[in-house]
């Protein structure tokens, strides 16, 4: 069982080149799946999975606590994972053929408005010690709308401060051009200039963005960083680095930008995925007729 997921696994990172936090997760899915296939059940072979036995094990995951939206991680892995074992002969029947997604409540995401961006970009003391840094971070998140993986990656050589775009890697190694404000690629240049040629070490790579110690940062670090700028803003707001994200969506379908080009720009690959921002936006147009219509 252990030697099929190790295949599967790598099938994922050679031949479909997905990236490495979903390999991670699926085999973590995928190894539990059958660690308890072979406690609970006592099956050391895939072939003895039936529709059944996956219909107990995700009844019995839901019990233990998991959310619907965990839940359909589980199913999508195994549906890919059987279908994978199926085309190369190593089970002669998909017991996950009939398993249907589970239905999970779409929550509407959270974001700033335009001034409470202002006034978390506008808290960044740059006079500090690695305040330039920082406020270059957090205006290109914004700007950009870059997840926080792709701004930890993103290097030097990716970005035209002359054309004012940025060359950024998202979701399964997918490449994508992304426009950069006027006023992060400023924050950029004072950064860059003034601020980043002191974080170099010997190590250092070209990674636009370093540690006090001239390294990469972590994704963990970058958190930290707009928690830290978050907390100084006096936002009364839980601010994390994907609601800038989100920020940066809503307020460009607010200011009539289409959606297909919002879609290009933060790298869904299903327009779907892109028109949860509909919703809030007319959910603050409704905000808006509420508070001023005289007869609303």
């Amino acid at each position: 069982m252990y030697d099929s997921i190790d295949s599967f696994i790598r099938y994922l990172a050679v031949e479909r080149g997905l990236s490495e936090n979903y390999q991670l997760s699926t085999q973590r899915s995928l190894l539990k799946f059958a660690h308890w296939c072979h406690s609970r059940r006592k099956i050391d072979n895939f072939s003895a999975v039936t529709l059944p036995l996956v219909g107990d094990y995700l009844a019995e995951s839901k019990r233990a606590g998991l959310s619907a939206a965990s839940i359909k991680l589980i199913v999508v892995a195994l549906k890919i994972f059987f279908r994978f074992l199926v085309s190369r002969g190593i089970v002669t029947r998909d017991p996950t053929d009939a398993l249907a997604l589970p239905r999970i409540e779409r929550y509407l995401p959270e974001t700033l408005n335009e001034l409470q961006v202002e006034q978390l970009i506008d808290s960044i003391e740059t006079k500090a010690p690695l305040g330039l840094r920082d406020r270059a971070i957090i205006e290109l998140l914004y700007a950009s709308g870059l997840r926080i993986s792709e701004l930890t990656n993103a290097r030097l050589e990716n970005f035209n401060a002359e054309e004012r775009i940025v060359r950024v890697t998202g979701k399964g190694n997918k490449m994508r051009l992304v426009p950069v404000g006027r006023r992060a690629c400023e924050a950029l240049a004072a950064y860059l200039s003034s601020e980043r040629p002191t974080l170099v070490k010997r190590r250092s790579g070209s990674e636009i963005f370093l540690s006090a110690r001239g390294g990469k940062l972590t994704t963990a670090r970058i958190w930290q960083i707009v928690k830290k700028h978050a907390r100084h803003s006096g936002l009364e707001k839980n601010i994390y680095p994907h609601l800038l994200r989100h920020s940066f969506a809503t307020h460009l379908l607010g200011n009539g930008a289409d959606l297909r080009i919002i879609q290009e720009m933060l790298g869904h690959a299903d327009i779907s995925t892109t028109q949860i921002y509909t919703h809030v936006d007319q959910q603050r147009l409704k905000a808006v007729h509420h508070q001023f219509h005289p007869r609303a």
